[in-house]
């Protein structure tokens, strides 16, 4: 039997804490979400540069909310694995109520978890953290009333703000990560770091589970394990480099007129086929 939505946001939310690092993939359509599930991943997220990026959108809110819940409806659909979505600042920087909307579009779309985030779009600044927190505890009573307990994973990018040295970078992401955390967040994104002491630092000073993002430079999934990271995501890094490959294809046909780049590490039509297969989805 399937397991209900309720039940998968329960299970996302236990693989935030043991005994094994939760290594979250980020798929930016169906087909690329059942191969991360394929794979044997126990949950998958959106990456909200690859899903604006597949509708023909600019990261960062360009795409229409409507457009990227049909996305995350799609995805969820189609497995059958736990789906957190990144709803990028909520499309509602500062309305407690539009980000609420959005969220309950999420449940609706059959996902059971969500990444919140707190930058001020088209400023080098943060959103308030007063209204960040009015934010996530509205978003924790919605999952409670709905019976979907939906995952938060309320992210800083306090690291993100080149202005402040490395020390005030820490301890801001600090304060912001601990005040999510006490309004109701289940883990707390810490993104735009490769150094291993400042994340073992993190780690030590964030009351809760710490997601890290995977970047060039960053320590293994192994090492980030032993320092106590929760939670490891890639965001778009598989979908750029999904289109990295669409553009050696693009070159070569246009340069050489040859195939290789299409033939050489390719699935299978019927392989394709047979992932999709099944009992027809919503």
């Amino acid at each position: 039997m399937a397991a209900t939505q309720r039940e998968k946001a329960i299970a996302f939310r236990e693989l935030h804490t043991g005994p094994r690092i939760l290594v979250l993939p980020n798929a930016w359509d169906a087909i690329s979400a059942r191969i991360f599930e394929a794979a044997g991943f126990p949950a998958v997220g959106t990456t909200s540069a690859g899903v604006a990026n597949v509708l023909g959108y600019q990261d960062g809110q360009f795409a229409p909310r409507e457009e990227v819940l049909f996305m995350v409806r799609r995805i969820a659909n189609t497995v059958q694995i736990p789906v957190t979505a990144d709803i990028e600042a909520g499309y509602g920087a500062d309305s407690v109520a539009e980000v609420v909307k959005t969220v309950q579009g999420v449940i609706d779309a059959g996902a059971v978890g969500i990444n919140l985030e707190d930058s001020a779009y088209g400023a080098a600044e943060l959103v308030d953290k007063g209204l960040q927190v009015e934010k996530i505890q509205a978003i924790r009573a919605l999952g409670q009333s709905s019976g979907v307990p939906i995952v938060i994973n309320a992210r800083t990018d306090a690291f993100h703000l080149t202005a402040l040295s490395g020390a005030e970078q820490f301890d801001l992401a600090v304060e912001r990560a601990n005040a999510y955390r006490e309004a109701g967040a289940d883990c707390l994104f810490v993104p735009f770091l490769t150094d291993a002491t400042v994340i073992g630092d993190l780690v030590k000073a964030i009351a809760g589970p710490i997601n890290i993002l995977a970047l060039p430079g960053a320590p293994p999934v192994s090492a980030l394990a032993v320092m106590g990271v929760a939670r490891v995501s890639v965001g778009s890094g598989p979908h750029r480099a999904t289109l990295a490959l669409a553009r050696a294809i693009a070159q070569e046909l246009r340069d050489h007129g040859t195939f290789e780049s299409i033939t050489n590490a390719t699935i299978p039509y019927p392989e394709v086929n047979a992932l999709l297969a099944g009992p027809s989805h919503d």
